[in-house]
């Protein structure tokens, strides 16, 4: 069987599509600021939430602030925090978004602060990228694929460890 040049290049275009699959880094530049593994987790059908987690780094020398996002698959998104008080875990709405020091790194994570997607068009199956954008005061918005992990994920899974020596 022959391949015709067209068919070959969309069967490369696949392969290549399939090796940089949900297990491949993701990480993002904007100006000082990196942006590392935008990640979200798996949710039960009928959800009408999901939250988002990333880090991002500020290497320059002044400060910025997160103070959106948005993602294709959900009507809105906003930034939370999440605190335990009393053994009663609250969540609230940070309006003024979060600020991101010279030399600091700001974590989204679970059990903190996070980032809420509302009114969910489908829902997350692991493995999944779901496209999105992050907003910063001053590096303006950026492009992200937030990559779908487990229901129970307590980080992204990264597949592999990027620090090693060869």
């Amino acid at each position: 069987m022959r391949l015709r040049p067209s068919r070959l290049a969309a069967l490369a275009l696949a392969l290549a599509a399939l090796s940089a699959g949900p297990l491949s880094a993701h990480d993002y530049k904007a100006g000082p600021l990196k942006i590392d593994h935008p990640w979200s987790r798996a949710t039960p059908g009928g959800a009408k939430v999901a939250a988002g987690y990333l880090s991002v780094t500020n290497t320059g020398a002044s400060p910025d602030r997160l103070t959106g996002a948005s993602i294709t698959a959900a009507g809105r998104a906003e930034l939370h925090s999440m605190s335990t008080e009393n053994g009663v875990m609250k969540m609230a709405p940070l309006p003024n978004g979060l600020e991101i020091a010279p030399g600091a790194t700001l974590t989204l994570a679970p059990s903190g602060n996070h980032l809420m997607f509302l009114d969910l068009k489908q829902p997350f199956k692991k493995g999944e990228r779901v496209a999105g954008t992050l907003t910063f005061e001053k590096a303006g918005t950026v492009p992200v694929e937030f990559v779908v992990e487990g229901l129970a994920a307590k980080g992204p899974d990264q597949g592999h460890d990027h620090d090693h020596a060869h």
